[in-house]
């Protein structure tokens, strides 16, 4: 296919509103592309290669623009065209608003693969095809080491002088990733269906388990409904992350009957793909991609020398890098930050901050699919590929295999509290709740998984009770007892222990010492002096707590010392809270 007509049919999409026609033009497109069918259905998406590919083309808009300016002739500069697209606001428009063609060097005759001198503006081009782009690009990505920027600079100097009008419009588009015609991958996904007469949802299926709308486009043309069934992950070939919104506890019990709870933690998300030793012949291969499918395998070892440790069958493993201090305690998220896309000195840094991974689901094992299985199927399999292999897997406790993000189902919000508090004690973010029969939809982001809401209130409570802690936490107070006004008198809403730091610990029980009034055992009645700040996921009628209500999932957020207990909220504000 001639580059001109792809920016011809690109131009087309561009102007058509209706979201019907749009998926038409791109079928049209598709279907009329030939041998370039794999590279038409990237580049109208404004992609040079395919989704689960970390290549990129590595130039920058200065680059960009240099190559556009030295295409457009001898008096127009860099900083012209960087001028230009400050008063037009689009950098395909800016490219389209230069005659190119006429420029001679080096770079005029290697940048196309087959030189000349371009078509200038006559819309003709310079019999450019889109192979011939996709090829030239693919040597600009390819470019590294002294002198690479320049050679860049050069090859895409060479394309631009081969450009029409219309070509540099979506030429600049397609090297600076700014396509914006209206075609998402939905859009595509449904013109790969229509153009080549086989079902939408097997097509989704096979975009799930490659990322490459190119592949699935052409073996959908060439092998039809069977190729696509065909399609299977492979280990090596990254996908997109099953990603969670956030709910509450009370709407997954309400959707799911029970759920699965998991904590939440600070870390990065993680895919690791391993590869076994194979008879002897090849070392096993490890490697470890980022949520956003980018290759991240040299800057954590940690997981490559987990994955050798502990895998013994090909897997596909979904999880978390967190980092975690000399005792093995959770780091905040910024520290995994410094080693999650480190290059160079990997060493040094892994001696500043160590990470461990912790995963909970697997996708891939020894050859089968998980993808359709359910939640429950999936995490029994990633226990079976991290339980030791010496060991008999019926007596080992869960919480003894290193790697293994622990897996609770229930049904009863207390215990979903109680597994919450222990993760936040444990100094991770929380709970995630999951479907228990879900399966896993690569990129979906789904009421099958649910981190839970942040609080989108908070309620002034006088604190009248406490209790001494255990263990490490002997010395300090905390469970802390909560009450509302109700005229005269405070009635009280719950407790809440989750929330606090040893070191906030610390500072509550300094100031709250002074006003114990009574001690029985580790039980302490305070006197009502304090006003904390308290954040809640909803508002339950209970018959626990002396005001008739209780406060789900309480959370400490800080001490109100601007606020007298005659200023604490009320009940009247918790009725009211509560029915909204």
């Amino acid at each position: 296919m001639e580059f001109a007509t792809f920016a011809d049919r690109a131009g087309t999409i561009e102007a058509e509103p209706a979201d019907l026609e749009v998926i038409a033009h791109v079928r049209d497109l598709l279907a009329d592309a030939g041998s370039d069918l794999e590279v038409a259905a990237r580049f109208v998406q404004g992609r040079v290669f395919p989704a689960w590919d970390s290549t990129t083309l590595d130039i920058g808009p200065s680059a960009c623009y240099e190559a556009i300016a030295r295409a457009a002739g001898t008096n127009v500069s860099a900083d012209d065209v960087e001028d230009r697209l400050a008063e037009v606001g689009e950098i395909g428009d800016v490219a389209a608003s230069y005659d190119f063609g006429g420029q001679q060097g080096l770079g005029a005759f290697t940048g196309g693969g087959t030189g000349g001198t371009g078509g200038g503006s006559d819309g003709n081009g310079g019999d450019l095809t889109v192979r011939e782009v996709y090829k030239t690009l693919e040597d600009l990505a390819a470019a590294e080491g002294s002198g690479s920027q320049d050679r860049k600079v050069d090859l895409l100097f060479g394309l631009f002088n081969r450009c029409s009008s219309e070509e540099a419009r979506y030429l600049a588009r397609i090297v600076l990733s700014e396509m914006r015609i209206g075609v998402g991958e939905g859009t595509v996904r449904d013109a790969i269906a229509d153009a080549f007469d086989v079902p939408k949802d097997r097509v989704e299926r096979a975009l799930q388990v490659s990322n490459d709308y190119g592949q699935v486009a052409r073996i959908a043309r060439d092998d039809g409904l069977e190729g696509l069934d065909a399609m299977n992950l492979e280990v090596g070939r990254p996908v997109q992350a099953m990603l969670a919104q956030a709910g509450t506890v009370t709407d997954a019990l309400e959707e799911w009957d029970e759920a699965a709870v998991e904590w939440k933690y600070d870390g990065a998300r993680v895919q690791l793909h391993y590869d076994p030793v194979d008879s002897g012949e090849s070392m096993a291969e490890a490697r470890v991609f980022s949520r956003n499918m980018e290759e991240v395998t040299d800057a954590l070892p940690e997981v490559v020398e987990f994955a050798e440790a502990h895998l013994e069958e090909s897997a596909i493993l979904d999880g978390e890098v967190v980092a975690i201090d000399a005792e093995g305690a959770p780091l905040p998220f910024q520290e995994v930050l410094k080693r999650f896309r480190r290059k160079h000195d990997v060493a040094k840094a892994r001696e500043d901050v160590t990470v461990r991974p912790v995963f909970f689901d697997c996708l891939h094992a020894d050859g089968d699919d998980l993808l359709a299985e359910p939640l429950t199927t999936r995490h029994d399999r990633l226990r079976s590929v991290l339980v030791d292999a010496d060991a008999d897997a019926d007596s080992v406790d869960d919480g003894d295999i290193e790697g293994l993000s622990l897996l609770w189902r229930t049904d009863d919000p207390d215990e979903i509290e109680a597994i919450d508090a222990e993760a936040l004690e444990a100094g991770h973010e929380g709970i995630m709740l999951k479907n228990p029969g879900s399966t896993y939809s690569p990129g979906r982001r789904g009421k099958h998984w649910r981190k839970r809401k942040p609080d989108v209130e908070t309620i002034d409570c006088v604190v009248t009770g406490a209790e001494w802690g255990e263990g490490r936490r002997a010395t300090f107070l905390g469970t802390f007892e909560l009450a509302v006004r109700a005229g005269e008198d405070l009635e009280t809403v719950g407790k809440v222990a989750t929330g606090i730091t040893d070191e906030k610990l610390a500072e509550l029980t300094e100031l709250l010492e002074p006003h114990i009034a009574a001690e029985d055992g580790q039980e302490v009645e305070l006197e009502p002096e304090i006003v904390f700040e308290v954040g809640y996921e909803e508002i339950q009628s209970s018959p626990t707590y002396s005001s008739g209500y209780a406060l789900r999932f309480p959370r400490f957020v800080g001490v109100r010392p601007d606020k007298d207990p005659a200023d604490a909220d009320s009940l009247e504000r918790l009725e009211r809270l509560q029915s909204n």
